[in-house]
């Protein structure tokens, strides 16, 4: 390499500083020092940097091109160096998290993540083959965000983090959407399309039992499956907003619950055995501090 990052370094401050001297005080360095290595870098180069007839020095047109390629090596070698700082902190490399919620409530956490520690990779998994519990439980997540269920394995340990509203929707052409008020015994006649990993594990879930059911490892599924018309489900309010405000579902308005929404917890999942990293212990404190809330049908904080 025909030249140091140093130089690169002085050539952006001298146009930042607008002088040798001025550069140099900036860096500790002599002004005789920034212009030898001015100097010697347009040695290397090949190419006069900086025009010195005028009483400050000014960039010559040679000079504002290689100056933004300056600026960004510059930058790379930061980016380099504070990830290198990062893993010389013991600071894990990746970060596993299992989510089954809908992700809105806990986003500014994750934001917040991203700024705290840059080159950590998170890896969010989605219950495809069991519950989030059953990921923590195994490993493959070190922390999981679920829907409250009634009992969880004896490893692990749980914090409420809030509480989220469940619907009972359809579309529009279901039968059940013709039906001002809806009784269990009506849902129990039509298909039940749910969450399989715990179709029967919600609380008050053993009322929504059906003579014909199909499940999904997924609420997106579910929700394309009600789309389709295939049957109904319960599923996120925060998950489906948008369907309900266009029409392409209806809520089922049940007649043994005509003035509440149906409340279901969300816990933050940990193994208790398990020592958590510098960067896990960071999510799990800022998860536990972070309410998970909505607005129920009479504006009122689902969380306190």
């Amino acid at each position: 390499m025909r030249f140091s990052l140093d130089q690169l370094l002085m050539f952006v401050q001298v146009v930042k500083s607008g002088s040798f001297s001025a550069a140099g005080r900036k860096l500790g360095k002599t002004q005789s020092t920034i212009s030898a290595a001015i100097a010697n870098l347009e040695t290397d180069l090949g190419v006069e940097l900086f025009d010195r007839r005028n009483r400050s020095p000014a960039l010559t047109a040679s000079g504002h091109k290689l100056l933004v390629q300056a600026e960004a090596v510059l930058e790379r070698c930061m980016t380099f160096e504070a990830h290198a700082d990062c893993l010389s902190d013991n600071v894990e490399p990746t970060l596993t998290l299992a989510i089954e919620t809908p992700y809105g409530p806990i986003m500014p956490v994750l934001q917040a993540f991203e700024q705290a520690f840059p080159y950590v990779d998170l890896i969010i998994r989605h219950p495809v083959y069991g519950d989030v519990s059953e990921l923590v439980s195994s490993g493959e997540a070190v922390l999981g965000v679920a829907f409250s269920q009634p009992g969880y394995a004896r490893e692990l340990a749980f914090q409420q983090l809030g509480k989220l509203i469940m619907l009972h929707v359809c579309h529009p052409d279901h039968p059940l959407a013709q039906l001002d008020n809806v009784t269990f015994d009506d849902l129990h006649v039509h298909r039940r399309l749910a969450f399989s990993a715990h179709a029967s594990k919600l609380p008050s879930s053993e009322y929504l039992r059906s003579t014909q059911l199909w499940q999904a490892e997924s609420y997106l599924a579910l929700l394309e499956m009600v789309r389709a018309g295939l049957g109904w489900a319960t599923l996120p309010r925060q998950l489906i907003q948008r369907e309900l405000g266009n029409g392409e579902l209806v809520e089922l308005q049940l007649s043994a619950y005509p003035h509440t929404d149906w409340q279901v917890g969300v816990d933050l999942l940990w193994a208790r055995q398990r020592p958590l990293g510098t960067a896990e212990r960071w999510l799990k404190e800022k998860l536990q501090g972070n309410k998970v809330y909505e607005r129920d049908r009479n504006g009122q904080s689902t969380t306190l």
